[in-house]
């Protein structure tokens, strides 16, 4: 079995292999090649459980904490065992970690080991390869999706093959989803202050092994590699793909007074950003930030993504905290930067879907829209922009942007629509009946004070805060719920569902459940009259999507003529005239129409043929009283056959009656109105 591990610093390296009683066998790593410590250990069998010794300079001033006594992951290995049980014996450092002395406390027994692994394992199945902008993106938590469903068995709630059962892929495969997110599934460890405070992370993004599925989720202890790929080719086989979320920002090393559990041990300067003596640069929030400006670092992560995408079936990324990635040794930010640039011109990883979460913990991280042309972004602006319209706080011109793909942030460099993923809800932040029932976060149960989470929610609890028995409070929230989803999957670009939101999910207003592996955290599968009314309508919309070329068009509208004689997109006022100039600085506008002509949506057949598809008039009336709305004239057809109303708990028109062209229509408050033009021709 040949070992090997990067160290520029080390003066000597041991490959450390732990029996089962906890004995250490150490064996000098004796060969170096370009900064890589190599050998082969014979007698090596999969099972193997390991890891590294590291002897070189401890000299915190310079950035370098090499320490022996302290056992260290393989940053490569495949398979990682144990967690931190001891938090004083994972120091690398006595008393103060610039000043102190290294640390003479053995860590073995308090900290996580690598495993040995056989390559292989079960095939994940055939690729769906979804069009992006087809997809119907839904992000949810391994762990919490599935701990609470009744079909699942007992043993494998919560796991990779729960995920993989077929009732929950029912679910998925009815609910119309092309692909499932999965929050950080890297191998991960709980933050220092979690340690302490007796908490643990649940959400996962406190990554130590990027190469390693997290034990955790696994049905069966040690074999969580096989269950991934199980899962992998289950939802494959029902045409979702898989991304994952990925976290290559930080570690969960913490800062410099955090425990040395691989990288800070292995290279520290090769890994991390750092200033000039040696303290960490933080701009991730996390204490601690990787180099995307290290040639270690991109090998790293470039080996990474390829080996998830390859060996275990991924088909795409999300990637946590983007806007470091882009920003080399801390600094300025660069679309081009060398670890953007790896990751988008790399022949394996250029075919998979790059969504980046464009922003970081600085005031300057901000960076949607900014980056390269194969990268999708989570678009922060849709979410604020739609959640204030709905709740009254803005009038229509940055609307339109939003629901017609974001042209103003990704038509400039060449970007398609789908590279806008839209969403009004994810795991950070309220739940979909928590953003229209809290007007404030209640973040009590995380033992922060309620310090912790944004306190820019842009809620509106609709006349109570939190659970109410209110007949009218509980039907006007249903309303705005239904209002936000309609918004969100008829818009232009990739729409991103949370998982349980279409079920009616609360967390209690907590909006950064990070650490509640629990009830607040884990879907509740019991089928109330709200969730079940709220679930036929995300069908039902999702369904129209789907069957709709005209609504998920690959190019940004520009207003050619097509083959009807009409624009490709118009916007209407509510008495069926083109808005003008003026209209648009109306901040007190909460009435939008918009006209789409579905007659050549740009959206092709698999043989590269345009598709006809037919004309649609949304309209979106966010006042809270009635307003009269007239249908546009002949021209853009003669009727106009209602298709969805947000009025009704499952979306259903209480009258699907054809409508002629011009007529009057009473938009009820809060609604949203979707008609069909029937095709011209």
């Amino acid at each position: 079995m040949r070992f090997a591990v990067a160290s520029s610093g080390a003066e000597a390296v041991q490959v450390c292999l732990i029996g089962q009683e906890g004995d250490e066998r150490r064996v000098e790593l004796t060969e170096r090649t370009f900064g890589v410590w190599h050998g082969v250990v014979h007698g090596v069998l999969p099972g193997q459980r390991y890891g590294y010794r590291v002897h070189g300079p401890y000299d915190p001033g310079r950035g370098l904490r090499h320490n022996p006594a302290k056992l260290l992951v393989d940053p490569y290995a495949t398979r990682i065992t144990g967690g931190l049980t001891d938090l004083d014996a994972a120091l690398g450092y006595q008393g103060d970690p610039m000043t102190g002395p290294p640390s003479v406390t053995d860590s073995l027994g308090s900290v996580p080991l690598s495993v040995v692994t056989s390559p292989g394992g079960p095939d994940t199945g055939v690729r769906p390869e979804v069009p992006f902008e087809e997809s119907v993106i839904y992000e949810l938590h391994v762990r919490g999706f599935t701990r609470n469903h009744p079909d699942v068995p007992e043993r494998q709630r919560g796991t990779y093959l729960g995920l993989a059962h077929p009732a929950v892929l029912e679910h998925l495969a009815r609910l119309g989803v092309t692909a499932v997110e999965l929050i950080p599934v890297h191998t991960f460890v709980d933050e220092p202050s979690l340690v302490r405070a007796g908490r643990h992370n649940y959400w996962g993004y406190s990554p130590l092994g990027y190469f390693a599925p997290h034990a955790a989720y696994a049905s069966e202890p040690g074999r969580e590699v096989e269950e991934f790929r199980t899962m992998v080719s289950s939802l494959h086989a029902v045409g979702i793909e898989v991304i994952v979320d990925v976290v290559f920002n930080h570690t969960c090393e913490a800062g410099i007074e955090g425990p040395t559990l691989s990288f800070r041990g292995l290279d520290a300067p090769a890994y991390y950003a750092q200033d000039g003596d040696g303290h960490g640069l933080d701009i991730t929030g996390c204490g601690n930030t990787l180099d995307a400006g290290s040639p270690t670092v991109v090998r790293m992560v470039t080996d990474s993504l390829r080996y998830w995408s390859q060996e275990l079936g991924v088909d795409g990324f999300r990637f946590d905290l983007a806007s470091v990635l882009g920003r080399p040794g801390a600094g300025p930010f660069d679309p081009n930067a060398a670890l953007l640039t790896a990751i988008a011109c790399d022949p394996v990883l250029s075919r998979a879907k790059l969504i980046a979460e464009p922003w970081d913990a600085t005031g300057e991280g901000y960076r949607v829209g900014a980056f390269g042309v194969q990268w999708a972004e989570w678009n922060g602006r849709y979410r604020d922009t739609v959640r204030d319209f709905w709740r009254g706080a803005v009038g229509v011109r940055d609307l339109a942007y939003r629901l017609s793909g974001s042209s103003d942030l990704y038509s400039d460099d060449g970007r398609r629509p789908w590279a806008s993923i839209n969403f009004v809800t994810a795991h950070d932040g309220f739940t979909l009946r928590d953003l229209v029932s809290y007007n404030d976060k209640h973040n009590e149960d995380n033992g922060e004070d309620n310090r912790d989470g944004t306190n820019d929610n842009r809620s509106w609890n609709c006349g109570a805060e939190g659970e109410t028995q209110d007949a009218g409070v509980l039907a006007l929230r249903a309303r705005q719920a239904r209002n936000l989803l309609a918004t969100l999957l008829l818009s232009t670009g990739t729409p991103m569902l949370t998982a349980g939101d279409e079920s009616w999910r609360t967390q209690g207003g907590n909006n950064n459940a990070y650490c509640q592996d629990n009830a607040v955290s884990w879907v509740d599968w019991t089928l109330t009259e709200a969730a079940r009314d709220l679930r036929a309508f995300t069908q039902r919309v999702v369904g129209i999507r789907a069957a709709s070329p005209a609504l998920r068009q690959p190019q940004f509208f520009d207003g050619r003529i097509t083959q009807s004689g009409d624009p490709d997109l118009v916007w209407l006022r509510p008495d069926g005239t083109e808005l003008a100039e003026t209209d648009w600085f109306d901040d007190a506008r909460r009435t939008l129409g918009v006209w789409i002509d579905g007659s050549n949506c740009l959206s092709r057949t698999k043989a590269g043929e345009l598709v006809s598809d037919h004309s649609w008039l949304l309209v979106l009336h966010a006042g809270a009283d009635p307003v009269g709305f007239t249908l546009p004239s002949a021209e853009y057809g003669p009727v106009f056959e209602p298709v969805l109303d947000t009025g009704t708990p499952d979306g259903a028109p209480g009258d699907t009656s054809p409508l002629p062209s011009g007529a009057h229509i009473q938009v009820p408050g809060r609604t949203t109105l979707l008609l069909r033009v029937p095709r011209h021709g």
